[in-house]
């Protein structure tokens, strides 16, 4: 893994995370035991402080960042799909922000919900609790997230994160 310290910054990564050896991790970064960073997430805390809690899965392409500020704060059991982005936002434990979506300034993703696939989830705004938010600009439908699919994620991508650091092998 790519790992940079900026100025007094520095990230600081639980040993019992997994981190792809092609994420790039920069600055004030704290990820927490058995959460995942999959190949070609960028995790860049240059202004403000991103924090990911436990058995979180930040995956392939996510780009999360912080602004002076607003941190971004992931909490534990979340799964990030592929290319999603996030930016001083929180998002709350066992939630699921979908493949592409994208999470913005001062919003929250409540415990239990999903930012459905490609969403925009726009600043300010709120998906609360076991919400579901789909489209652009997101629209929120109330008690529509799948809180057993979500937790059911969550524990596959800490198996494969275990898998990946006991197997993965680069091959030149």
């Amino acid at each position: 893994m790519a790992l940079y310290a900026l100025d007094d910054r520095e990230p600081t990564i639980d040993p019992k995370a997994w981190v792809h050896p092609d994420a790039v991790i920069i600055g004030d970064v704290r990820i927490g035991a058995r959460s995942s960073v999959w190949p070609c997430a960028v995790l860049r805390g240059d202004y403000g402080s991103i924090v990911v809690g436990e058995e979180t899965s930040l995956q392939d392409g996510v780009v999360v960042h912080a602004t002076a500020e607003l941190d971004t704060l992931i909490g534990s059991r979340v799964v990030v799909g592929h290319l999603a982005h996030l930016e001083g936002c929180r998002v709350e434990d066992a939630s699921l922000v979908g493949v592409g979506s994208v999470v913005l300034h001062r919003a929250v993703v409540g415990t239990g919900a999903t930012v459905g696939a490609g969403a925009v989830v726009t600043n300010g705004m709120v998906v609360p609790a076991g919400a579901l938010a789909v489209g652009v600009p997101a629209q929120v439908r109330e008690g529509r997230s799948d809180r057993e699919m979500i937790e059911a994620s969550a524990r596959v991508y800490v198996a494969n994160a275990s898998r990946f650091a006991r197997g993965l092998r680069r091959l030149d």
